[in-house]
């Protein structure tokens, strides 16, 4: 069965699309088969990256590693179970097409609460929370004492990935592995970044995630969207590659990989 990766985070602008985008490439290119949805069905920024990629493709002639990315497809009443959500079905219908075709499948949600995206947590085996490097996002994972830092209890995120946690087990299935991943931390190490670090690390061990690298505030990330590229396609493209941040992008990219662990991955990109 293909190993799937959900990256989720109720919160927007963390760099949900960028992160799935440069996985699921980074995997293509490592020569895995990997299949992409996204669950975001107004704004589908993941999908319109992709989107963008086949015309970038189509207009240049350049032959590119690139994920297979398809919408969720529509399923008629008549196709379904009694009483069952139709979320539900068009969701398990698209990771059934995929699941002979893939090695992997990259699930991009929401930045919200919606029943695709708490469908999908359940169905991670790998788990990616970015977060962008503050405590305006940590709050996405657990509530924090302004007067003391302490930590009080988990937020209503870490909550919707317990219970999934809950339901794999009931079902037999094996944990889900959580990383949190840490983006935008400045360049210089400050002591907000070091309190974040280390509420991080302390909730890390109550709710049990691993905290890894993510990717800093960079423009190429910015710039690459609109062709539908990734830091790793340089080379490939002419897009100028020398700049010491594209290659600094870059070894972000290997490093998430090596972070991550995936089964059967050695990382040579």
């Amino acid at each position: 069965m293909a190993h799937i990766i959900v990256v989720g985070n109720e919160k927007g602008g963390s760099g949900k699309s960028t992160t799935s985008m440069h996985v699921a490439t980074a995997l293509v290119r490592m020569g895995r088969r990997v299949g992409a949805l996204d669950l975001d069905l107004r704004q589908k920024s993941f999908g319109r990256y992709v989107e963008n990629r086949r015309a970038y493709l189509s207009r240049t002639g350049i032959d590119l590693p690139s994920p297979d990315y398809r919408d969720l497809p529509e399923v008629e009443p008549a196709q379904m179970l009694p009483g069952e959500n139709p979320y539900d079905a068009r969701l398990s219908a698209a990771v059934a097409a995929l699941e002979p075709v893939s090695d992997f499948i990259i699930i991009d949600c929401p930045g919200s609460h919606t029943r695709l995206s708490q469908v999908a947590h359940s169905l991670a085996d790998t788990l990616i929370t970015p977060l962008n490097d503050s405590f305006v996002d940590f709050d996405l994972l657990a509530r924090i004492d302004a007067e003391t830092g302490k930590i009080i209890g988990p937020s209503i995120y870490s909550e919707m990935v317990w219970n999934a946690r809950q339901l794999r087990a009931q079902a037999g299935l094996k944990p889900i592995d959580w990383i949190v991943l840490r983006n935008r931390v400045g360049a210089q190490v400050m002591h907000n970044k070091r309190k974040v670090g280390a509420a991080l690390e302390e909730l890390s061990r109550r709710i049990g995630f691993r905290v890894a690298p993510g990717f800093a505030e960079r423009v190429i990330f910015r710039e690459l969207f609109p062709r539908g590229l990734t830091v790793l396609d340089l080379k490939d493209t002419g897009v100028d590659q020398l700049n010491l941040s594209n290659v600094a992008a870059r070894q972000e990219v290997r490093d998430l990989l090596k972070a991550l662990r995936l089964p059967g991955v050695e990382v040579n990109i």
